[in-house]
């Protein structure tokens, strides 16, 4: 048994040999009751973004209200709050994981209304309340996740806590082991407080980003081979070995938004030892089939070698919307043919109701091979290849608008309206600190459970993750634009 970057114990096998993250890193999903989670890694736009009205569309505005929904599920438990990631139904109690907050501040942005703005600011200030009041440090990291209301545990032993425990720290997620420091997530939560800085002038904002990259720099730089930024740390404070594209495709964004907040030239060194990383990663087109190139390898074990399976999705559209190079911009068309899913009914494994489907894309290449003869993770359901995860879609449509090539809006259009189909019809009479959410309002993480190929699984849940970046990619915000 080995400790991952959130400090959980599980059997690990070698990182990124067969999965991308640790087990227990930001995307976590947890089934009915198993301790098996995961994870991940926004800006805002500039003015002058293509902006939504300030209504914008009843499944953007019903897609607002579960975010709204799920950051007041515990209004006993004071106004300093998180919002919760998953429905009840996930089986991760009141968890919010930082990263998850992070797109929720920037989907409250991009919906350019007063009340969005609002939630954003006290999202913002939450983060920094967590900032200052770690339980153990004070040097301006964040955890992987927070409880924000009470629950008891599956052992027996209640959580009576909000967000702010009675003692005035931050309530870290140790049930689940939700204790590391992840570069991307410290990224993603320094994107969006380096988005509010610019919205709202507030020096506080900015304050809490230069923090973050400043931890980042003292925790994860390296001078292996291969260069970039390393992984983070786990729960006891140890750094990980393993470098990660996504998390170097988010620091391109985070460090650019430093230099010109700050006009310090370091972010900009910084920002240039990320992007070489990424690029490294690149891999040309060579010849033809799904490996014919075109796309980004994942990253590394040990900074000398990369690693070459699986191949997710988010380092296709994420690399395309922080790099803004047409150089590499076939990394989309990569996404958009090899991991491409159509979900339905009488697919193995589907949980699609009769008579609806569902397309998009998967979380990786393992995704579409995964053994659907065998639960994803104990006490988990079998997987269907097919299931379309929702939240990559929501990147891969956001990504194709801004890139804006031929073709690339009607099969945004598509992808979009899949989206806003799930949000109408899956994930029905599910709750968020037990409380009814408002109706056909939230996206769910995938359309039928999904093997990542990296030790989790996405499942049916309606999910403050998805359902931001489907804000993001409706309303056009792109949230790695420097």
């Amino acid at each position: 048994m080995n400790d991952d970057a959130s400090g959980a114990q599980h059997p690990q096998p070698p990182f990124l040999s067969s999965r991308r993250h640790p087990a227990l890193s930001r995307r976590t999903l947890l089934g009915a009751a198993a301790l098996t989670a995961a994870a991940a890694g926004a800006g805002v736009a500039h003015a002058d973004a293509k902006s939504p009205s300030p209504t914008g569309s009843s499944a953007q505005r019903r897609a607002h209200s579960f975010l709204g929904a799920a950051m007041d599920a515990y209004p006993d438990h004071g106004d300093i709050r998180l919002t919760q990631s998953y429905t009840d139904q996930a089986g991760l109690f009141s968890t919010a994981f930082t990263y998850d907050n992070a797109l929720a501040i920037l989907a409250h942005l991009a919906v350019r209304t007063e009340a969005g703005r609002t939630r954003a600011v006290a999202l913002g200030d939450a983060l920094l309340y967590a900032q200052a009041h770690d339980p153990a440090y004070d040097d301006g990291r964040l955890r992987q996740a927070y409880n924000v209301g009470p629950y008891v545990f599956f052992d027996g032993v209640p959580q009576p806590d909000g967000f702010v425990r009675a003692d005035g720290t931050a309530n870290v997620g140790t049930q689940f082991g939700f204790t590391g420091t992840a570069v991307g997530d410290m990224a993603w939560a320094g994107i969006a407080l380096s988005a509010l800085a610019r919205r709202t002038g507030k020096r506080r904002f900015l304050d809490g980003a230069v923090r973050i990259g400043n931890w980042i720099e003292t925790n994860a730089s390296t001078e292996q081979p291969l260069g970039g930024y390393k992984f983070g740390v786990d729960g006891a404070n140890q750094k990980l070995p393993f470098s990660s594209t996504e998390h170097n495709t988010d620091l391109v964004c985070l460090f650019g938004r430093l230099a010109q907040l700050t006009g310090d030239p370091a972010w900009r060194e910084r920002r240039a030892t990320a992007r070489a990383f990424v690029v490294r990663m690149w891999q040309p087109t060579t010849g033809s089939g799904s490996r014919k190139g075109g796309f980004f390898y994942t990253g590394t074990n040990d900074g000398v070698t990369v690693n070459k399976s699986p191949i997710p999705e988010d380092t296709q559209t994420w690399t395309h919307l922080a790099l803004n190079s047409p150089r590499y911009s076939a990394s989309l068309d990569w996404a958009a043919t090899e991991l491409a899913v159509l979900d339905r009914a009488d697919r193995t494994n589907s949980t699609v109701p009769a008579g609806q489907s569902y397309e998009g894309v998967t979380f990786s290449s393992a995704s579409l091979v995964a053994n659907e003869d065998a639960p994803i993770a104990e006490f988990q359901p079998k997987p269907d290849r097919n299931g379309v995860w929702f939240e990559g879609t929501a990147h891969l449509a956001l990504a194709l608008r801004d890139r804006a090539g031929h073709g690339d809006e009607a099969r945004a259009h598509r992808l979009i309206a899949s989206i806003e189909r799930a949000q109408e019809l899956l994930g029905t009479a599910q709750t968020v600190g037990s409380r009814t959410l408002p109706e056909r309002a939230g996206v769910v993480s995938a359309s039928s459970p999904l093997d990542t190929g990296f030790g989790f699984g996405y499942y049916p849940y309606r999910h403050t993750g998805a359902t931001a970046w489907y804000l993001l990619a409706a309303t056009r915000t792109n949230p790695l634009s420097a």
